[in-house]
């Protein structure tokens, strides 16, 4: 009882921070592999309990995908080809290099929160043309974002907001919207295949996204007066925390 009490408390945690700031993966997926989960399983388990989230996100957007369906749909495609890839490679990651690898992937997601405002500002800067055709050279590094995000993902937001502002120049709610709409269709089809070999534990992740649901609703309001860069501080101290405890482990 007593570890779903902080399972739960770390989702409601991870929901609110990716309402605030993202990167609310940092938060779930240490708090189930201290929980006594091996590394996969808390990955893949993190990624079932955060997903009801990217459900939602892209709810709020439906209207702008819409307006943005033809890049969605031809980008789609690798979203969920990637994203297939990079579940199937963490399954066949054995849990010691994966264990090795984790801190350096938690840094890199540290790397790319630190990076969010200046990467926004450049985005912001080279949106606000139009494009209506979607260039061969996105499909390819979209791939290549969801095989990541399939794999880790945190930080792919960052990754394919930048990867738009190259490719395809929109308003910014227009690329965050398809944004959104990538990053579910990445992990509802690594959702898809953890659950199909079992791999995330069931009773974990729904304890953690009945949470992430509540925190991530409290988290909305609460964004509309909390500076999001206090709360990425948090985050991203404390995901050095956990690599540099991690590292020392290893």
């Amino acid at each position: 009882m007593e570890s779903f009490v902080w399972i739960a408390l770390a989702g409601l945690g991870a929901g609110f921070v990716n309402a605030v700031a993202g990167g609310g993966s940092l938060i779930s997926f240490p708090a189930l592999m201290f929980n006594g989960m091996s590394a996969v399983t808390a990955n893949a388990t993190s990624t079932v309990a955060l997903w009801p989230g990217s459900l939602a996100s892209v709810w709020a957007y439906r209207s702008r995908i819409r307006d943005q369906r033809r890049h969605a749909l031809t980008l789609a495609l690798p979203s969920l080809i990637g994203g297939l890839l990079g579940a199937v490679l963490l399954l066949h990651t054995s849990e010691k290099v994966f264990r090795f690898i984790v801190p350096y992937l938690i840094l890199l997601a540290c790397g790319l929160l630190v990076a969010q405002d200046p990467i926004g500002r450049w985005v912001a800067g080279r949106t606000g043309g139009t494009s209506e055709r979607t260039p061969p050279a996105l499909w390819i590094v979209q791939l290549l974002i969801s095989v990541y995000g399939g794999y880790f993902g945190a930080g792919i937001g960052i990754l394919m907001l930048a990867a738009m502002a190259i490719f395809i120049p929109e308003d910014l709610q227009a690329a965050n919207a398809l944004k959104v709409f990538f990053a579910m269709l990445i992990n509802g089809i690594a959702l898809l295949y953890f659950m199909f070999t079992q791999t995330a534990d069931l009773r974990a992740a729904g304890v953690m996204a009945c949470a992430s649901v509540i925190g991530g609703y409290v988290g909305a309001h609460t964004a509309q007066w909390l500076p999001s860069r206090w709360l990425r501080v948090f985050v991203v101290g404390f995901g050095l925390f956990v690599a540099l405890r991690l590292l020392m482990a290893g």
